[in-house]
């Protein structure tokens, strides 16, 4: 590549960086697509092996491909998710270059756009899409020294139970990775605990339609924001064995035993919250509230839709819940490892702008970033609730697109004073090609 300039330079080759060129595309807009790996890699090798989408099919998927491997009320695999994305991009012949990292972008001074560096030479580009997504820099809170006798892995290097060594594990984060592995070690044989913090506990499906078709009516998808005090919740939702409601009863049932969030280590001993019970009661409610809201709707809309009373029925609380473990020598315990499901913080220490608050973090409104120029997307709540679905960054897309395009009209407007500014009317004015902004 050497040196070349672009219009407009998307940095990540994964759902949002093929949504991205789609929608630039359909605006004749030129662009490049840079992937430091394969498309949709972190799919592919960032994931643990029985993964699935936490969508069914005919709702997480782009508009224009269906996948046609998998049933519509069915959950794909990552692979599947991640070959679905390579063929959508061979669809739209999306301009996209593999193996070419982004070093660096900076400001241009004296002329417009942004120089940026990359492992394959230099790119000048008046416009920088940042399309990496938000799991980026695995976090693994400084709780247990990494010479305190266990292994500790994140649960994105998590593949598969033979991964572990003999003994039990203990689970950290109960959002839906800590809960889809904590099931799957404890049906492999081992004996689990599971650290339970503030969660969401939607129903899978209730009535005959899953909780993506009620958030829809319900319109829950269009949440500009999460609720007050919830940005930290996490959501135990799961596509795994088919698409069950997650149940911490039944998890408990089944051999699994719950504790509270997870606080500090001694000694040898994890030290947890008493907190355990009430997580669990928050997040009965949340679900009890979708249900109300979802009979709600159906009796207002005339649905024939087949009733659930078993939906409302919780099993008993398991002695964990009842009588909660504070402390857990984990020698006597016999843990041996420690998977922390406890998510992913941003890393864009490669664009050297001015598009960030004090903490690190992306300042932007609905992608269009605090440094003009620079557009970001694929992040959780970018617009939205269903910002960080296949469907939700495919709609966040065409807005960010639909912007720089009106960004490109005022660049283009080449008039004086006492010039005709109706010359502009046409950069301002919805295209043809125009295609469901968020």
């Amino acid at each position: 590549m050497s040196q070349c300039e672009t219009e407009v330079l998307v940095v990540g080759g994964g759902q949002a960086g093929v949504a991205m060129s789609e929608h630039l595309s359909a605006r004749g807009i030129p662009h490049l697509v840079l992937e430091r790996d394969r498309i949709a890699e972190r799919w592919r090798t960032g994931r643990w092996d029985s993964l699935v989408a936490n969508g069914p099919a005919w709702h997480d998927r782009f508009p224009g491909l269906r996948f046609d491997d998998v049933d519509p009320d069915g959950f794909a695999s990552k692979d599947q998710v991640a070959d679905y994305l390579v063929a959508y991009a061979e669809k739209i012949d999306a301009p996209i270059r593999c193996g070419v990292e982004v070093r660096h972008v900076r400001k241009n001074f004296g002329r417009p756009g942004f120089r940026v560096e990359t492992s394959d030479g230099v790119i000048d580009a008046r416009y920088v899409v940042a399309a990496t997504g938000p799991f980026q820099t695995p976090v693994i809170p400084p709780v247990v020294p990494e010479d305190a006798g266990v292994t500790q892995l994140h649960s994105s290097c998590y593949r598969n139970p033979q991964q572990l060594p003999e003994g039990g594990v203990l689970v950290v984060g109960a959002g839906s990775s800590g809960v889809q592995i904590a099931d799957e070690l404890q049906r492999s044989g081992k004996e689990v605990h599971l650290s339970v913090g503030p969660h969401d506990r939607p129903p899978r499906s209730y009535r005959g339609r899953d909780f993506c078709w009620w958030l829809g009516v319900l319109n829950k998808w269009d949440a500009a924001a999460p609720p007050r005090g919830a940005e930290h919740v996490t959501i135990a939702v799961s596509g795994a064995r088919g698409g069950r409601t997650v149940d911490f009863r039944a998890l408990a049932a089944e051999g699994i035993t719950l504790l509270g969030m997870t606080r500090a280590f001694t000694d040898g001993r994890m030290h947890f919250a008493d907190d355990l019970r009430q997580n669990i009661a928050n997040g009965d409610a949340n679900y009890l509230k979708m249900l109300d809201e979802a009979d709600a709707y159906i009796e207002r809309n005339g649905l024939d839709l087949p009733e659930e009373p078993q939906a409302r029925v919780f099993g008993p609380d398991p002695d964990c819940v009842t009588d909660p473990i504070s402390e857990l020598d984990l020698a006597e315990a016999g843990i041996t490892s420690i998977v922390w499901a406890t998510g992913f913080r941003s890393d864009y220490s490669w664009l050297e702008v001015d598009a960030f608050d004090d903490d690190g973090k992306p300042q932007h409104t609905r992608g269009v970033s605090a440094e003009p120029g620079v557009y970001f997307l694929g992040l959780p709540w970018l617009s939205r609730r269903g910002s960080s679905f296949l469907w939700g960054v495919w709609h966040d897309a065409a807005y960010v697109a639909e912007h720089i395009e009106i960004q490109r009209g005022y660049l283009a407007y080449a008039g004086s004073p006492g010039t005709d500014s109706s010359r502009l009317d046409w950069a301002l004015e919805p295209t043809a090609n125009t295609t469901g902004a968020a």
